[in-house]
């Protein structure tokens, strides 16, 4: 077995985890639409989050090459582990307590946004780790739309505009299929 093989292993389970826990919740939602009141905004977002984890999967591929150490098994672990922890907070296990989703998403913004802005930092790195060269590769865009990225999800954490939520996650939904389709459509 290749060493890349064998150290994304782990990765590939928090990743999956994470996907399961998303697919569970609108599992529950359409299994039981009356028992929870839906919020369409979190569902944007919830697609948001389900995007980001397959794209993350096909984007470590980049890392096959790469000189592994243990300090770098470590950073991919984290964040994948990123991603499961806002995969779970968009999904608690039971809404008691909340008048519906929408009061959750709210009431938690602040830590499923606070996580999303630390995993473009993280994203960010981690494109650094895959070599210079291909950093260059996705243009001036890449570091402009993470920098944008990261203010509106601090912005995201602090307001509860909804008209802002809206537009920040039907945007952020667009480029994710955007940059997918034009940037990642086959590894090289």
């Amino acid at each position: 077995m290749e060493l890349f093989n064998y150290v994304m292993v782990l990765v590939s389970i928090i990743i999956g985890l994470a996907i399961t826990h998303l697919l569970k919740g609108v599992a529950r939602v359409v299994q039981h639409p009356g028992r929870d009141k839906i919020y369409w905004i979190h569902l944007v977002w919830v697609g948001n989050a389900f995007l980001g984890a397959v794209f993350f999967w096909w984007w470590e591929f980049r890392l096959a090459e790469q000189a592994w150490t243990f300090q770098l098994y470590l950073f991919v672990l984290f964040y994948a582990v990123l991603i499961y922890l806002r995969s779970a907070i968009l999904f608690p296990l039971d809404l008691e307590g909340y008048d519906g989703f929408r009061d959750y998403y709210y009431s938690r913004r602040g830590w499923g946004f606070g996580l999303a802005a630390l995993q473009v930092a993280v994203d960010v790195i981690d494109t650094l780790l895959k070599g210079m060269a291909y950093f260059i590769s996705l243009g001036v865009g890449y570091p402009i739309a993470s920098a944008l990225m990261l203010l509106l999800f601090v912005a995201a954490a602090i307001t509860r505009n909804e008209r802002f939520h809206a537009a920040f996650g039907l945007s952020l939904l667009l480029y994710q299929l955007y940059i997918a389709q034009s940037l990642y459509s086959q590894v090289q």
